[in-house]
């Protein structure tokens, strides 16, 4: 199979990571719109998928089209799923490889010395950190002006958005109890709209666990979990419906939403807001 020889030298595409790696053969330049995109992460495959023509993507995570992982899974059924496989990446010679980051794909390791164009995302905890994400994939895919399009209809989304947490106490409760801390999407997620981490106030770690007894003694104003744990699935979720925890009012948002810094964030902070609303007001 011919595999294609790359610049020996590190290089910046609009302000993303987009590295060659260097290869004993002539120098060729990456086409301005790759037409062999893959993804090899998650949340890579959701911002590709928002910001690339259907055409321009060659390959996506086996995850890409499962709704529970994914805000773009819609957007993803028919194009090709790969295992996390050498051979499949190469076989498919892609043009522009997109990672978030890169470093944690056993495949991409696994490729020849002749590496190809990579885009190593960083990992988006902030709003900011999104944007940022936004604005490199998009030049990388060839169309930084639907990335400023995208991010223009973001932040119209959360104009004006109130905080209506008051400063109260929320966790994001997970099944087996493990919760979410800061330093995390989740977290700043929860300051945007008026709501304090119950796992910041405990000095707990980016993921922690805490049992039923210490979440019942906590008394958090609020549980924020995934919505597919609104009815008992397994032993995992069914901590999350032991009656000791009945009296803490719920807050629902689907996984997807959360997983990955991807635009989802705009939805999962709107109905955050929209659901504290509804449980004040059904309050006496």
């Amino acid at each position: 199979m011919r595999k294609r020889a790359l610049v020996a030298v590190a290089a910046l595409l609009g302000g993303a990571g987009l590295l060659w790696a260097a290869a004993p053969a002539p120098r060729v330049k990456a086409p301005v719109v790759p037409q062999r995109i893959v993804s090899i992460n998650l949340c890579a495959d959701q911002l590709v998928l928002a910001l690339a023509d259907r055409e321009q993507i060659a390959g996506l995570t086996k995850n890409a089209t499962d709704i529970e992982m994914s805000g773009e899974a819609a957007k993803a059924r028919g194009i090709p799923l790969l295992s996390n496989s050498a051979e499949q990446i190469l076989a498919i010679e892609p043009d522009l490889i997109i990672g978030m980051p890169a470093s944690r794909s056993a495949a991409l390791r696994a490729l020849p010395q002749q590496d190809y164009p990579l885009l190593d995302l960083a990992t988006a905890n902030t709003l900011d950190e999104i944007y940022t994400s936004i604005r490199e994939t998009a030049a990388a895919v060839g169309h930084p002006e639907r990335g400023g399009a995208l991010i223009a209809r973001m932040r119209g989304e959360l104009a004006g958005l109130p905080k209506p947490g008051k400063g109260r106490v929320a966790a994001y409760y997970q099944r087996r109890g493990y919760m979410t801390g800061t330093g995390t999407l989740i977290d700043e997620l929860m300051g945007r709209v008026g709501l304090v981490n119950l796992a910041g106030k405990l000095g707990k770690p980016p993921l922690s666990q805490l049992s039923l007894e210490e979440m019942v003694a906590a008394q958090p104003d609020f549980l924020i979990v995934e919505s597919a744990t609104d009815v008992v699935i397994d032993q995992g979720s069914e901590m999350l419906h032991h009656p000791a925890l009945s009296g803490i009012p719920r807050i629902s948002i689907p996984q997807a939403w959360t997983v990955c810094g991807s635009p989802a964030y705009t939805a999962a902070a709107r109905s955050i807001t929209a659901q504290i609303a509804r449980i004040d007001g059904d309050r006496p």
